[in-house]
C-alpha cells in the first residue's frame, strides 16, 4: 500500500495490486490545519513544564513519564514537518503524534486535578476546576484521530487491476466499479469526469472535480481504459 500522499495518477502505473488514495482539493490546507492543530498540546506541554520548575515540584514518576512523552512529542512534531516538507502526508496505520498528544493531555490533565486535590487537603477550599476535564476530552478526541485518521483516508481510492476498475470518490459514497470486459466506450468529460458506456447500454459517469489531481486521476483512469478497449478490439 503506498504510504505517502497525494501520489500522482502518473506515477502510479496502469492496472496495479495497490489502490491509489484519493484526496480532497482542500487535502494540502487541512494538512496545515492538522499541524497547527499539534500546537496545543505543545503549549500545554510548555505550561506544564514551567509550573512544575515554577513551583519546584519533586520529580516523581508522574512528572518523570510526562517529560519523556513530551520529549517524544517534540520529536514527533519535527518527524512530522520534516514529511510535510516533502510531501509526505499519508495518515500512517497509527497517527503517533496525536497518540503523544493524548498522552500529554491526559497526563497533564491528571497532573493538574492531583494538584488541586493535594492543596484541599492541606486545607484550601473546595472548587470545581474544569480544566482536568477539558484535557481529559481532548486526550480522548486525539485518541480517536490516532486511529481513526488512516482509515479514514482510505475510504477514497481508485483501483485498476486486471479486471476493470473500482473507486470511490467521498467519504460516505459507495464505491463504483466496472469490468473491462463489459466495456463499450468511454470518454473524458469536463475538466475531470469521465463517462463509461458498457455493452447492456448502461452508462456510468465518474467526476474526480472535488479531488486533488482530479484532472490527472480522470485522465489515468480513461487512458487505461482505451488501452483495455484497444486490446480486445
Amino acid at each position: 500500500m503506498p504510504d505517502s500522499a497525494p501520489v500522482r495518477p502518473d506515477a502510479a502505473g496502469a492496472a496495479s495490486a495497490s489502490p491509489i488514495w484519493l484526496y480532497n482539493r482542500r487535502y494540502t490546507k487541512q494538512l496545515r490545519a492538522r499541524a497547527l492543530s499539534h500546537l496545543v498540546p505543545a503549549l500545554v506541554l510548555v505550561g506544564g513544564a514551567t509550573a512544575a520548575v515554577a513551583s519546584q515540584e519533586a520529580l516523581t514518576s508522574l512528572l518523570g513519564l510526562e517529560f519523556i512523552i513530551g520529549a517524544a512529542y517534540l520529536l514527533l512534531m519535527a518527524r512530522e514537518l520534516l514529511h510535510l516538507r516533502h510531501g509526505h502526508g499519508h495518515p500512517e496505520p497509527v497517527a503517533w503524534l496525536e497518540l503523544a498528544a493524548a498522552g500529554i493531555l491526559g497526563l497533564e490533565g491528571y497532573h493538574i486535578g492531583h494538584r488541586h486535590h493535594l492543596a484541599e487537603l492541606a486545607g484550601a477550599p473546595h472548587r470545581a476546576h474544569i480544566l482536568p476535564w477539558l484535557y481529559a476530552a481532548l486526550a480522548a478526541l486525539y485518541v480517536v484521530l490516532a486511529f481513526g485518521l488512516a482509515r479514514l483516508g482510505k475510504r477514497r481510492y481508485l483501483h485498476l487491476h486486471a479486471d476493470g476498475f473500482s473507486v470511490r470518490t467521498r467519504l460516505l459514497g459507495k464505491e463504483q466499479a466496472g469490468r473491462w470486459a463489459h466495456l463499450a466506450a468511454v470518454q473524458g468529460v469536463g475538466p475531470a469526469s469521465a463517462i463509461f458506456s458498457y455493452t447492456n447500454g448502461q452508462q456510468q459517469q465518474l467526476s474526480f472535480e472535488h479531488l486533488y489531481n482530479g484532472a490527472e486521476l480522470r485522465n489515468q483512469l480513461v487512458a487505461e481504459a482505451q488501452r483495455q478497449l484497444s486490446q480486445a478490439g
